[in-house]
């Protein structure tokens, strides 16, 4: 089950760099997570200020 980023992004970007299949980028109002590469790893999660990634 992939991550999903909440409406409560920031767009800090702590994010991005930390998911180690590149499944994550920068979209209009937040970040986004590419569902077909999650790997439900959680290192997203784990750096967010807000908790904005969320489980599925």
């Amino acid at each position: 089950m992939a991550y999903v980023i909440q409406d409560s992004c920031i767009s800090c970007g702590a994010c991005e760099p930390e998911c180690p299949v590149e499944a994550i980028s920068a979209g209009d109002d937040k970040y986004v997570i590419d569902a077909e590469k999650c790997i439900d790893c959680g290192a997203c999660a784990n750096v967010c200020p807000v908790d904005a990634p969320q489980p599925e």
